[in-house]
């Protein structure tokens, strides 16, 4: 009964942003994303908390600045996610997303080996979704799935409407190596807290952040290469979509080579943050770690 209550007020609001125009469904988006902030007072805090930290010589003020950017922002992307599924064609690809060198992604490809394509939750990380199959690359995303049923199969659907598939992250390193073995690209967010067995410590903007190994050690052990990428809000609500030149994790996987290339993985993903700080996701407890103080 819980998980229907959950559902049945998402669905009322998701059938209302999507039957809106877009302009006017992402401006209602930032206004939710304000009414978020002033309700999530914790949440808040741990944002303010991770900048102070990770920007110590940012003031106050433009600590504040950013927060209120990022929650706009966020309440834009979930509006947005709720309505991936009505792009279509060409002509919204065009319309609405400014591709950027995706002849990295050719290349890699081109090796036979399969692709992981690297990101964080940063922009708009659900825009490959749409543009990605829609330029002719075959995509698989890895997802955690969510805790009610009805919501994750609801947001699966989304996801796959423009063809891609869906990899369960609890399955791990079998169902990615299934599809990097077809030469599929493999759609991975690196940027969450995740300790335990296969994870080590790994900076993260000079922090020490817990870190999972399964993709170091996979690129590493089979020579997959890592095209890394990032859909970017631009102020009129179109995307720029960027990917970078791939490359190849080297080394073996002794523990200390595991190390230094979890840490290049973090250190790639934090450069592409640092584009644009605003669009991060500073709400996440991401320096979890028993030896920080």
């Amino acid at each position: 009964m819980r998980k229907w209550l959950e559902y049945i007020p998402f669905v009322g609001i998701a059938t209302l942003v999507r039957v809106l125009p877009r302009s006017l469904a992402l401006s209602l988006g930032k206004r939710l994303g304000q009414l978020a902030q002033h309700a999530q007072g914790r949440r808040v805090r741990v944002a303010r908390d991770n900048l102070q930290k990770a920007f110590p010589e940012m003031s106050s003020e433009e600590v504040s600045e950013t927060i209120g950017a990022m929650f706009k922002h966020l309440g834009s992307s979930f509006i947005d996610m709720l309505r991936v599924d009505q792009y279509r064609g060409q002509q919204d690809l065009e319309r609405y997303f400014e591709i950027d060198n995706s002849e990295h992604l050719t290349e890699a490809l081109e090796l036979g080996r399969g692709c992981i394509v690297l990101s964080g939750h940063v922009g708009f990380w659900e825009a490959g979704t749409f543009f990605m199959p829609q330029l002719g690359f075959t995509t698989e995303v890895v997802a955690k799935p969510m805790r009610n049923p009805l919501l994750d199969a609801y947001f699966s659907r989304i996801r796959r409407a423009n063809g891609n598939q869906i990899i369960n992250s609890r399955k791990g390193a079998r169902g990615i190596l299934k599809s990097l073995q077809k030469n599929h690209a493999v759609c991975i967010l690196l940027d969450q807290h995740l300790g335990g067995e296969g994870s080590v410590v790994a900076p993260f903007f000079g922090r020490p952040a817990h870190t999972t190994t399964i993709i170091t050690q996979m690129a590493t052990r089979y020579q997959i290469p890592i095209v890394m990428a990032f859909s970017y809000r631009q102020p009129d609500n179109t995307y720029l979509c960027h990917f970078e030149k791939m490359f190849l994790l080297e080394g073996d996987l002794k523990e200390e080579n595991i190390l230094a290339n979890t840490s290049l993985l973090n250190q790639r993903i934090e450069a592409g943050i640092r584009h644009d700080i605003s669009q991060w996701f500073w709400l996440h407890r991401r320096w979890r770690s028993c030896c920080e103080k």
